[in-house]
């Protein structure tokens, strides 16, 4: 059996596995695999991580001749999907498809966790990269007249501890990035969690909220006036609606939030194994309706296991600063 990798090994290992050096392993990876696949979705039906889930695993049974079961355990942010991934079997059967909140902002915020990302996993691939949308609905009941961030953090300081924002839960992505705004504006807005990130954008078409950050799904729905799209959270301009400017054009800074979704392995899944699945994953380019789909989602960034590991270690790194400097804790 593979033994249980350090924290601090696990570029290392994902490096390893990445090059697929375990000769014994070879002989095995040749039958595998034998009988059906599962992936673990951390969040529900219907959401982006549910989305990316289908297209790899239609890629998975495509390439291993073998049915892909979709398992959605969502709850806690992911939390609940995760821990039960963290427990499976490491023998490259069960996969995990989760979102970066899940990975690198957790374990630093929630009290009790039936995980660690770094102990419990192998990072396989990342798969999508996307921003989020900062969106009011132009029939809410103060949202009519907020075309720009300016105008909704006027709003926000004109009405103290009144606006409201939904995010897909407590340590989501889309809960920190907006706690950041409300502290580089000044502002006091008040947080309301849905179970999804989906959840949280039908809240506010419902107007049940005033404003969310939402993730590339939100186009269609921008596209047809229910929603307005403020500005967007990357560096750059999202390709898809490239008349919304971007948080730093708004007056924000060196203000970049990027989220993922990915793949990952029980961290004892043997290093031949990582490298079989990471290939099979990395094939994804040549199915053009699994393209439409992961397209929908974000920026297709199909990373392998090492540089996938980089990226989540550097981004836990830079969250851990917002968290303190937040003071975001949660039981």
């Amino acid at each position: 059996m593979t033994p249980l990798c350090h924290p601090r090994c696990w570029i290392l290992a994902a490096g390893l596995a990445a090059l697929g050096i375990c000769a014994a392993g070879a002989a095995r990876s040749q039958a595998f695999p034998t009988k059906p696949l599962r992936i673990i979705v951390a969040f529900p039906a219907g959401s982006s991580t549910d989305g990316i889930a289908r297209a790899v695993g239609e890629q998975l049974r495509a390439k291993f001749g073998q049915p892909v079961v979709i398992d959605n355990r969502s709850g806690a942010n992911g939390a609940i999907g995760v821990t039960e991934a963290a427990r499976a079997t490491a023998d490259g059967y069960t996969l995990l498809a989760t979102n970066s909140s899940s990975i690198t902002v957790n374990h630093q915020i929630y009290r009790k966790l039936g995980y660690l990302p770094e102990r419990d996993f192998v990072p396989l691939s990342m798969v999508v990269s996307a921003p989020f949308f900062l969106a009011v609905n132009p029939g809410g009941r103060w949202t009519a007249g907020v075309n720009t961030v300016a105008d909704l953090v006027a709003l926000a300081r004109a009405k103290p501890g009144q606006i409201t924002y939904g995010s897909g839960g407590p340590g989501n992505l889309a809960h920190l990035a907006f706690e950041m705004i409300n502290n580089r504006a000044e502002i006091k807005t008040v947080h309301v969690p849905y179970k999804s990130g989906m959840g949280a954008q039908l809240a506010l078409l419902g107007k049940e909220v005033d404003a969310h950050l939402a993730a590339p799904s939100v186009v269609p729905v921008v596209r047809a006036g229910k929603l307005r799209a403020l500005s967007v959270t990357t560096a750059k301009r999202w390709h898809e609606l490239p008349e919304v400017p971007t948080m730093i054009e708004s007056g924000y800074a060196g203000f970049d939030v990027p989220f993922w979704l990915g793949i990952m392995a029980p961290a004892r899944t043997p290093p031949n194994l990582v490298r079989v699945l990471y290939e099979a994953i990395a094939a994804v380019p040549e199915d053009s309706n699994a393209m439409r789909q992961l397209r929908a989602l974000g920026s297709v960034e199909l990373l392998d296991p090492q540089t996938f590991a980089k990226r989540i270690r550097a981004e836990t790194a830079s969250w851990a600063e917002v968290i303190k400097r937040e003071n975001i804790q949660l039981d």
